[in-house]
């Protein structure tokens, strides 16, 4: 009888947390911000598409960066994937600070942001910030930048209006990032000057060659435009969606693992989905961290579920 009873409540006990494990069907449809940015269209398709396997019905709507932090506050959008810090420090830190949406964990390290050039331009003299100045003519004043509102245009815009490393006469072209690097390899081809805005991960570090300037100042951040990523979503939404909000605690990235998606989607054509579903195929153990004590939606071991969806 004892047996029986310890028997009752353990299986109790494990009833009761795999149901802790569940979400509420309002979670069943959380909804992301993408920014439009390669590395983060490939980071939000393969969360999409594992939380796809799970059961969930992700909604991916591509905002701005400003506009992605306003949904966020107001509780429209649920989670963003691309927060690159300190990059983003303004448009986070006040949010953050008041509540209004929280960081859930620094999804990549050892990313870079900063000014680049072929390196053409870096071997004939354009090699640090100061430099910038001196190859004016040859850049024919231009910064190239990407979309309007990110945060990386408001800092090259400050660094021209406070005339920080001589940028003053400056003008900052804005683009998208496919327009930007258009741009780039335009002039690489034809053996021209560009200065734009480069970062890593991004296959652009593999397909041209370009180098980052150094001496800085920090204007980009430390370490030369050091950067992490970092995950946030609106406030309470993990203790909302627990089992979402695990899975995204779990969620973390390499450089190389983002710089092959993205060559998947900027280099072979692939649509984002895609890209996600071939590097999640070639790279299947990811799957054991990224899942850990994460189920369906239903409340089943999420990992083996997964693993049947992707036909791994």
């Amino acid at each position: 009888m004892k047996h029986l009873i310890a028997a009752g409540i353990f299986a109790s006990l494990a009833a009761t947390q795999v149901a802790a494990q569940e979400d509420p069907a309002t979670c069943q449809e959380p909804s992301f911000s993408d920014v439009g940015w390669t590395d983060i269209t490939a980071t939000t398709a393969t969360a999409s598409l594992l939380l796809e396997a799970l059961g969930y019905d992700p909604d991916v709507a591509v905002l701005s960066v400003a506009v992605t932090f306003e949904s966020l506050k107001s509780g429209d959008t649920d989670i963003f994937l691309g927060n690159w810090m300190p990059l983003q420090e303004a448009n986070q830190k006040p949010l953050v600070e008041a509540g209004q949406i929280e960081v859930v964990q620094t999804n990549l390290e050892g990313a870079k942001i900063g000014f680049a050039v072929p390196k053409s331009t870096f071997d004939a003299g354009l090699k640090t910030y100061s430099d910038i100045a001196g190859f004016k003519d040859q850049l024919d004043g231009k910064i190239y930048g990407i979309e309007s509102g990110s945060g990386a245009n408001a800092t090259i815009l400050k660094m021209i209006e406070e005339n920080s490393s001589d940028l003053d006469g400056f003008a900052l072209v804005e683009s998208s990032e496919q327009g930007m690097l258009a741009q780039v390899q335009r002039e690489i081809q034809s053996g021209g000057d560009i200065l734009f805005f480069g970062w890593r991960p991004h296959p652009m570090n593999v397909r041209y060659e370009i180098e980052y300037l150094t001496d800085g100042d920090d204007l980009f951040g430390p370490n030369d435009g050091g950067a992490t990523v970092l995950t946030n979503t609106r406030a309470g939404f993990s203790d909302d969606c627990p089992n979402v909000g695990k899975f995204l605690k779990n969620l973390v990235f390499t450089v190389d693992a983002e710089d092959v998606m993205m060559a998947y989607i900027l280099d072979d054509g692939m649509e984002p989905r895609a890209a996600a579903e071939r590097w999640l195929t070639e790279n299947p153990d990811a799957l054991e961290n990224w899942l850990d004590g994460v189920n369906t939606f239903d409340g089943q071991p999420g990992l083996p579920a997964a693993k049947e969806a992707l036909g791994l």
